[in-house]
């Protein structure tokens, strides 16, 4: 059974030290609305993940623990433009410091839009994250709202373009819907918890 299959929520964190300790975890990122969620409860195989049609409602970090002291974690969705400045601002320092920070972070699962993808907002995501050396995974989803051949240009596309900025980003197709691309995700995220650890000290 894939590791995901076990994750259960372990704590939200408003702050870096409420961060808990930890041997190797992966985060999902991306525009809100853009399927994170989704994609996260379709990997786990249950809804442990809020799903909101109302953008910037993860206003915290969100660990779900797998065992081992490894996390599964739910970043702070980003491109929320109705979400009021004072209250975003928090946040998105609070993203920006983990991203940076995280000495356990072993990777970035960025979820996109198939059809909207990639925003400008994500080429800057993708571009702020790229000078830590961690990869990245892209996930292109809602695939099936477009049809086979269109999806796949689609990919090949964002592939190339993403591809150019590090040798270790990556993509593909996936949806949450017909549960597509679940075990290439799943497969690309034990790897990466399977690096050597490097503990964040426990804090409080």
């Amino acid at each position: 059974m894939s590791p995901l299959h076990s994750a259960t929520f372990f704590k939200s964190a408003a702050a870096l030290e409420d961060l808990p300790g930890s041997l190797g975890e992966f985060a999902f990122a991306g525009r809100s609305n853009a399927g994170k969620s989704s994609a996260i409860n379709a990997l786990v195989g249950r809804r442990i993940a809020f799903v909101s049609k109302t953008p910037g409602r993860t206003q915290l970090i969100n660990f779900f623990a797998l065992g081992a002291d490894r996390f599964m974690v739910d970043l702070p969705g980003y491109g929320y433009a109705k979400v009021p400045a004072a209250i975003r601002a928090p946040w998105e320092e609070l993203l920006g410091s983990y991203l940076q920070r995280r000495a356990p972070l072993r990777g970035l699962a960025l979820v996109m839009d198939v059809r909207h993808s990639p925003t400008e907002l994500d080429w800057r995501m993708l571009q702020w994250f790229r000078p830590t050396g961690k990869p990245v995974h892209v996930l292109l989803t809602k695939a099936d709202k477009l049809s086979r051949a269109a999806a796949q240009n689609i990919l090949r596309k964002v592939d190339r373009e993403v591809s150019a900025l590090a040798p270790n980003f990556s993509v593909q197709l996936f949806s949450s819907l017909r549960k597509s691309g679940l075990e290439e995700a799943a497969a690309t995220f034990r790897s990466w918890l399977t690096q050597e650890p490097a503990r964040e000290p426990l804090v409080g």
